[in-house]
């Protein structure tokens, strides 16, 4: 629901709630129930699964190393499906076509000519022409118009003036180059496997037009290319390869992440492990005001499902990410420490029968995500 980093959750409530919720969301949005799920940070633990299964997901994406050092080894790699003992499929991301895009040294969003995204009109034009356009505080702040191109290695003040046209023909040639080796790829993986591979090529959405400027148009140029430039490989959807294949291999996948070494501890580390004590106590009361409170009504379950929200929010992997890796520290500090303060707040009102509408009504209005909510996901499960 929130990416939240299922593994360092210490109630089974909590995890499931975060899935629940996200199935609830998907379904309310599109009208149906999802059949997948890109499992946040790739972040995976024997026996998530079941949860996954619950909540009518069929199957999941995590990385190769979780299911490369999945018990038993898997006899095709990453490049079949894989059966989870109880029937949920397990793909693992490709490393090659992974590498081609999201690498800081060799992937296609570096590439000298595409728009360089840290240099911004907000910080470049005269304070005097700008102002108009910033907030009434004044503060200078990206406005998202960039005229300069990546460069190379340089200082900012250094980099160089953005060329549109040149970028686009970047993104056709790099399509064409990232079409040329998965053509090559799945011919060497077909002779190997002696039945057809899939390569599972997932990326943050945010990566296309947000981080890479060129990225839509780098889409576009390839799916074109793929549809018209040759037939030895076409893109498809897991589900889609699952019905056209459902006979593979039973392994069970281990605890992995996409994380730096492949584990957990980008998200559990001295800079973060602080904030664990107080979301564990926060799950657990969480868990606790649902099984006290199964029916509430009124105003004392919209405080209960406002209580879902802020707990929901305080999990954001985000947050343990950002104290990681040292960008907007006091941002996230401020994010986890609201949402666990305005949680806290929301479980003693609610247990001291002195609920304050106009405070409740204000988080309503602040952290708004997810209208639909239903606080009884947290309920204890029944045999």
């Amino acid at each position: 629901a929130t990416h939240g980093f299922l593994p360092l959750m210490i109630t089974e409530e909590a995890v499931r709630a975060q899935i629940a919720v996200a199935v609830n969301n998907y379904r309310k949005h599109f009208g149906v129930s999802p059949r997948g799920i890109w499992l946040p940070e790739c972040a995976y633990y024997p026996g998530l699964e079941a949860i996954l299964k619950e909540n009518g997901i069929q199957y999941f994406i995590l990385d190769s190393h979780g299911l490369l050092n999945g018990s038993p080894t898997p006899h095709h790699g990453i490049f079949s499906p894989v059966f989870c003992p109880n029937g949920v499929v397990a793909l693992g991301r490709d490393i090659e076509s992974s590498r081609q895009v999201w690498s800081a040294e060799i992937g296609y969003p570096g590439d000298i000519d595409y728009r360089e995204f840290y240099r911004d009109l907000g910080y470049d034009a005269d304070y005097d022409y700008i102002s108009p356009y910033l907030h009434r505080d004044g503060i200078r702040r990206s406005l998202g118009v960039k005229y300069h191109r990546v460069t190379g290695q340089v200082e900012l003040h250094q980099k160089q003036l953005y060329d549109p046209p040149t970028a686009r023909e970047k993104a056709a040639s790099h399509a064409g180059n990232f079409l040329f080796n998965r053509q090559h790829q799945i011919k060497h993986l077909r002779g190997l496997m002696g039945r057809q591979p899939l390569v599972i090529s997932p990326y943050d959405a945010e990566l296309f037009g947000h981080w890479w400027f060129e990225g839509p148009d780098f889409i576009e140029y390839l799916f074109r290319k793929i549809h018209y430039d040759q037939d030895e490989l076409e893109l498809i959807t897991p589900s889609q390869f699952i019905e056209r294949n459902p006979v593979n291999q039973v392994s069970q996948p281990a605890m992995s992440s996409w994380g730096a070494n492949g584990y957990y501890e980008v998200w559990l580390n001295g800079s973060n492990d602080w904030i664990y004590r107080h979301l564990h106590v926060c799950e657990e009361r969480m868990v606790a005001l649902t099984n006290k409170y199964p029916q509430a009504t009124g105003l004392q379950r919209r405080a209960l499902n406002q209580a879902a929200r802020e707990l929901l929010l305080a999990q954001s992997s985000d947050w343990a990410f950002i104290m990681t890796t040292g960008t907007c520290v006091p941002y996230a500090h401020k994010r986890t420490k609201v949402h666990l303060l305005n949680f806290n707040g929301l479980y003693l009102q609610i247990e001291q029968n002195r609920l304050e509408e106009d405070w409740i009504a204000h988080l309503e209005w602040q952290n708004n995500i997810f209208s639909e909510i239903d606080y009884r996901v947290y309920c204890a499960k029944t045999s």
